[in-house]
């Protein structure tokens, strides 16, 4: 499997919040509940948290992609 890197788009970004409760490994949240990603790129054993965090965003303001 290639590695993973994730994206978030802060301008579609409205802090659901879905993302760093479902995958608190690969999300966090700012000040303000929106998206950060600590670290664009994804270990192997995060991956699949990774999808579930992005699948999960009402915005669609995750990417998610294989390098």
């Amino acid at each position: 499997m290639s590695p993973l890197r994730v994206r978030v788009d802060t301008d579609l970004c409205v802090g659901h919040g879905r993302c760093y409760t479902l995958a608190p490994e690969v999300y966090d949240a700012d000040e303000y509940g929106h998206c950060v990603i600590p670290e664009t790129r994804v270990p192997p054993e995060h991956e699949t948290q990774a999808r579930v965090g992005a699948e999960n965003c009402p915005e669609d303001a995750i990417t998610v992609v294989e390098e």
